[in-house]
């Protein structure tokens, strides 16, 4: 099992392959709280067009996603689609659910 470092670079390659069109316009704070083996909190600051990772909690996001380390990480290998996950309760979401699915879209 992957422990929180290797997620986080997991989670950064897979956002810098991404569109940084679909980055404008964005301005949030998203938190991500992950349980289980190689969890952690860590939260992404997307601002002008950039997204910034941090390895620790925010004193105020936008949005908090939680859910498995693993569960995150196989939604980073495309094996798991994150609507599905939320339909199943394997993903949740607090805050504001439009930065949920602006993600959702920006990761693919």
């Amino acid at each position: 099992m992957a422990d929180l470092k290797d997620t986080l670079k997991k989670f950064e390659s897979v956002a810098e392959s991404a569109d940084p069109g679909k980055l404008k316009g964005i301005n949030a704070v998203y938190q991500f709280d992950l349980s289980g083996d190689g969890g952690g909190v860590f939260h992404v600051v997307v601002e002008d067009g950039k997204m910034t990772t941090v390895e620790s909690a925010h004193d105020n996001p936008n949005i908090t996603i939680s859910m498995t380390a693993e569960d995150f990480n196989n939604m980073l290998d495309g094996k798991l689609n994150a609507t599905s996950a939320f339909m199943a309760g394997k993903l949740k979401v607090k805050g504001d659910m439009s930065l949920a699915m602006k993600l959702q879209s920006l990761l693919g």
